[in-house]
């Protein structure tokens, strides 16, 4: 796969939102292989053309983009799922962070954030919508603020996402218990992460990859 031109299928059930996206991307010289008017058409798409990039409205007759995602996940399809959606449960979100899905946009901003998104995933890294993130209040990092962390903060952090307790942590690491919460606290602060319980464990989870 280029970094310049990724082969693109597209599907929603709005035509007037599936041509308007469809002309966009054309007369941006990106290579559209196909498009689809529901969540059928659209799998068997990504089954015979097996494009780099799908990108899907969430909600669509016969499958919706997360099952579409979720089939493409079982059968090791290595198509990158991008959702479009003019949802914004919290829900919906990290059930699409579960899932490994690529890219998650608002309708609304698609046009606004789709190059982005596409060359974002593309280089192979993730793009969630920074306007989701500030409607549903989830902390999405970005690598520039893991930066922030010490190496035993991120060491931490990632013992943290295999649930290790403080306890554990300690004696893995040779510290102190009190040594281990004062790293949590600071990771929190850091990430600006809210300090609920099991928060942190929460964004570990969710962030995972981003930590190796």
């Amino acid at each position: 796969m280029t970094n310049t031109t990724p082969s693109i299928i597209i599907a929603d059930d709005h035509p007037l939102l599936l041509k308007g996206l469809n002309d966009f991307l054309v007369e941006k010289n990106y290579n559209i292989l196909g498009s689809g008017n529901d969540g059928r058409e659209a799998y068997n798409l990504i089954t015979q053309k097996k494009p780099d990039i799908a990108i899907l409205d969430i909600q669509m007759p016969f499958m919706s983009g997360l099952e579409i995602a979720q089939k493409c996940k079982d059968n090791a399809i290595e198509t990158k799922i991008v959702l479009i959606t003019l949802h914004k449960e919290k829900e919906l979100y990290q059930k699409a962070q579960e899932l490994n899905i690529f890219g998650y946009i608002l309708k609304e901003f698609a046009l606004e954030e789709i190059e982005n998104c596409i060359k974002t995933v593309t280089s192979g890294a993730p793009f969630f919508s920074n306007r989701i993130k500030e409607l549903i209040g989830v902390s999405i990092v970005d690598d520039n603020e893991l930066d922030l962390l010490t190496p035993s903060e991120k060491k931490i952090l990632k013992l943290i996402a295999k649930d290790k307790t403080n306890k554990e942590i300690a004696s893995q690491l040779f510290i102190s218990y009190r040594t281990v919460e004062k790293h949590r606290s600071n990771i929190i602060t850091k990430l600006n992460i809210e300090p609920k319980t099991n928060s942190l464990l929460i964004w570990a989870k969710e962030n995972h990859k981003k930590l190796l």
